[in-house]
């Protein structure tokens, strides 16, 4: 009778192999509208933030010159002057108009067009806009990203704003074109409305005047120029900072607008700094 074959002994691993390896110890990554926002307005350097995050806001007209809608010159000018005030320590956004190419609200306004189709062709001027200054900044060796909120993926990327907080971690401006997407909003609102989503810490309005002031100064020659006025304050005084819309989104979500005169040299340098400069507009008690 054969013996029975003997069974096969199969040794046992002591050393259990865990399902899971071992992840590399990474630094989370932090953004501004992630935490709570500080009570007071400030966003100098000693801002709680290690970063401050800001949201430039620019006519179109800044990119024009007499005779010229559009200047290169202008833009790169322009274009350098953005690339000095970056650092480590800034994330920024841009979210430029097109009147120096549209405006859509005088063309409705006077009965010769639908106001939605001249708001859509504004939207489209804003485009114009944000590909010159990104080629200028690129230029200039600034890597820059242009953000559409009307889908033309051969031009730009669809905003979406976990991508566009992305961008700015990775320290690369990020340009907001085509409005909102909808007509009836101006460019004002939609610097307001993106300053909100990617949790600025302030919304530098760049214009022709060097701040706010409680009479036109064209006309008044005493007219007074506020440095710091409160949101309550501006709207007791009627003082047209930017439209309706536009403003109560900055008040709603405690973000302080900086305007200030872009063409003097080294205002813009100031405002991102958080220097005094311009007219700042505050939440206040």
């Amino acid at each position: 009778m054969p013996s029975p074959r003997p069974s096969k002994k199969t040794k046992k691993n002591k050393s259990k192999v865990s399902l899971h390896s071992s992840a590399s110890s990474s630094i989370p990554l932090r953004s501004p509208s992630d935490s709570a926002r500080s009570l007071d307005d400030d966003y100098s350097p000693a801002h709680q933030h290690n970063t401050r995050r800001l949201l430039l806001k620019l006519s179109g007209e800044t990119l024009a010159e007499s005779g010229n809608h559009l200047s290169t010159v202008v833009t790169r000018r322009l274009a350098h002057q953005i690339r000095d005030i970056l650092s480590p320590s800034l994330q920024l956004a841009i979210v430029i108009g097109g009147g120096n190419i549209w405006r859509g609200a005088p063309a409705s306004g006077e009965g010769r067009m639908d106001r939605n189709t001249a708001d859509y062709m504004g939207m489209l001027a804003t485009v114009i806009n944000s590909l010159a200054l990104q080629d200028a900044l690129e230029h200039a060796g600034v890597e820059t990203r242009v953000m559409t909120a009307i889908e033309m993926n051969n031009v730009a990327e669809p905003f979406i704003r976990r991508r566009a907080l992305r961008h700015l971690e990775k320290g690369r401006v990020v340009i907001f074109a085509a409005g909102t997407g909808h007509p009836f909003f101006s460019t004002d609102t939609t610097a307001a409305l993106r300053a909100s989503e990617i949790g600025a810490d302030a919304l530098l309005k760049a214009t022709k005047v060097d701040g706010i002031y409680d009479s036109d100064p064209k006309t008044n020659p005493r007219a007074q120029r506020f440095q710091t006025i409160t949101y309550g304050d501006a709207l007791r005084r009627r003082l047209q900072i930017m439209d309706s819309t536009a403003f109560s989104l900055c008040m709603d979500n405690k973000i302080p607008i900086v305007v200030f005169d872009v063409f003097r040299e080294g205002n813009l340098r100031a405002a991102a700094q958080g220097r005094p400069v311009g007219t700042r507009v505050i939440v206040g008690d």
